[in-house]
């Protein structure tokens, strides 16, 4: 797994914001497309391409797309 393809899927989670804004380091949370809605979205991608469950309450103790990647990384050992 390679934080690049994950940035790549984390962005796709959104229709209006340009996917060079997406960065490893970027505080999703601070988007001005952020929602609940992206948060479910986020938490189906995970389960769908990575086959690891996260939780909204992991979203909300995560920052950076970065955070979220860790904690999939982490997960799917």
């Amino acid at each position: 797994m390679e934080i690049n393809d994950f940035v790549k899927n984390f962005a796709e989670q959104f229709d209006e914001t340009a996917p060079e804004e997406f960065k490893s380091d970027t505080n999703f949370r601070d988007l001005e497309e952020w929602s609940s809605f992206n948060a479910l979205s986020i938490i189906a991608m995970v389960d769908e391409a990575y086959s690891v469950k996260i939780t909204g309450d992991d979203i909300i103790n995560s920052h950076t797309i970065q955070d979220i990647f860790n904690l999939v990384k982490e997960r799917s050992k």
